[in-house]
């Protein structure tokens, strides 16, 4: 159950980001071939309304972003101050790691709940969006659905952490899909100095 609702919000992600940058794409080549005096091409062109494309894009980022952050809690992503945790030890870091989290648990608990009672406060009248004419109701769902999943990441990464005593961390160096490459293994097209490529037929004489 949990990695089916993992694999969804990274899908919900991925499909956001995706739409959000080919809807940017073609307004800008849409606004761009419109403004060439080609016969025919700009009037066609001209005829297709593209005023919606930014509404689109800034609603789509909202709810990436309400995503976005509980993917962040469950990866470890976030930035953090832990000044004061890193000189701790023992049950006092432990204890401060767990208040932490459920701080963040109830923060984003309360920032859901009073979402959801928006949400139903404006379902009930007749706002929509100035060019999508969306209700309304259905851009705000982001704050709600968004702050409910990330409490959820908080109170599972909490339960990880006070079972396992381990939290949740991200190498930023680390990039997925490559491989890490070992002492010996020489990459011929990197740099030793940034300055100057490496050597092949020098590095092949050494390793033999």
């Amino acid at each position: 159950m949990l990695k089916a609702l993992d694999h969804l919000e990274e899908w919900l992600i991925a499909s956001f980001m995706a739409t959000a940058t080919v809807v940017v794409f073609i307004a800008v080549i849409h606004r761009y071939l419109s403004g060439m005096a080609i016969p025919g091409l700009q009037d066609f062109l001209l005829g297709i309304n593209f005023s919606w494309a930014q509404e689109l894009c800034i609603y789509l980022f909202i709810w990436m972003a309400k995503f976005g952050a509980a993917y962040g809690v469950r990866t470890g992503i976030h930035v953090g101050v832990d000044v004061l945790i890193n000189r701790l030890s023992g049950p006092n870091r432990g204890r401060l790691i767990v208040f932490g989290l459920l701080a963040g648990a109830l923060f984003t608990g309360t920032v859901g709940t009073l979402g959801a009672r928006f949400v139903w406060e404006i379902g009930h009248t007749e706002q929509t969006s100035a060019d999508l004419e969306l209700p309304m109701w259905l851009v705000y769902l982001a704050i709600p659905c968004g702050s409910y999943l990330m409490c959820f990441r908080f109170l599972q990464v909490a339960r990880g952490f006070i079972k396992t005593g381990a939290l949740p961390r991200h190498e930023h160096g680390h990039v997925a899909g490559l491989e890490e490459v070992g002492d010996e293994d020489i990459i011929p097209y990197a740099l030793d100095d940034n300055l100057h490529p490496r050597d092949i037929a020098h590095h092949e004489d050494e390793r033999k």
